[in-house]
């Protein structure tokens, strides 16, 4: 989720030519609120490690292969990991009793479309780390409004997962049931997200953003014995210095 702002970045950026890469680090620092009974608000700290070039797009823990494109329609590879993402059982005395639900790695496809109303992406994740055997499908649209060396990207997305996933994230075993805690078998639910995105740019090689964004969840996490919220919200601060473009011969 704290990913969301990086990769979104990396996706707005113009399709690289054959002989030209660029890449740049930086650092972030995020928090996050989660729906779990009692569960503090996160903070999580992350390097930024930015590349591109004609078939590699690297943003954060975050990789995609490219396929050749000549259009304003591309299609992508890609590998995601989520940190931010479960909990441990000691973070809620609500939780106690319960398995540790880890962050995963995320396996699969994705669409990228430029068209004139902004940037529109899809992708289809399976979790390849096998914490959840489940599966998830994005669909987003962002804009982006430059104003001299402040940009402004507004953006919207839907997020389907399935009932796997909900399950191994919001519901509870019946070795985990208790009796102020039912056993909770969860379905498959969509959440959405709006989110803001500005950035600032006093260098051509500097870059500072900050990035908010609010989830709401689906019925079937709002109804988990676990969760006493139906919304998230997540802030995201960083820099990123880009250190080298090659042109074109």
């Amino acid at each position: 989720m704290l990913l969301s702002p990086v990769s979104a970045w990396a996706q707005e950026q113009p399709a690289t030519p054959h002989s030209e890469s660029q890449w740049g680090v930086g650092l972030g620092a995020g928090m996050i609120s989660k729906p779990y009974t009692d569960v503090d608000d996160e903070t999580i700290g992350l390097p930024i490690l930015l590349y591109e070039n004609r078939w590699v797009s690297i943003a954060g823990p975050g990789i995609d292969l490219k396929f050749p494109s000549k259009s304003s329609l591309s299609f992508r590879l890609r590998a995601r990991y989520e940190p931010g993402v479960g909990y441990e059982a000691d973070d809620s005395g609500a939780l106690f009793g319960m398995e540790e639900r880890k962050a995963g790695v995320w396996l699969g496809g994705a669409a990228l479309w430029h068209i004139e109303i902004g940037d529109v992406w899809a992708e289809w994740l399976t979790d390849a780390s096998g914490y959840s055997e489940g599966q998830r499908a994005t669909v987003g649209l962002q804009r982006r409004f430059p104003l001299r060396r402040f940009s402004a990207t507004p953006r919207i997305e839907a997020m389907w997962l399935d009932r796997k996933n909900v399950n191994y994230y919001y519901g509870v075993s019946a070795q985990e049931a208790l009796a102020s805690r039912p056993s909770y078998d969860a379905g498959s639910t969509i959440n959405t997200r709006v989110g803001l995105r500005v950035d600032y740019r006093p260098a051509a090689r500097h870059a500072l953003f900050l990035d908010l964004s609010a989830t709401r969840f689906g019925s079937e996490i709002e109804d988990s014995p676990i969760v006493d919220r139906s919304t998230s919200s997540a802030v995201f601060l960083g820099y990123v210095h880009m250190f080298r473009v090659d042109k074109p011969d």
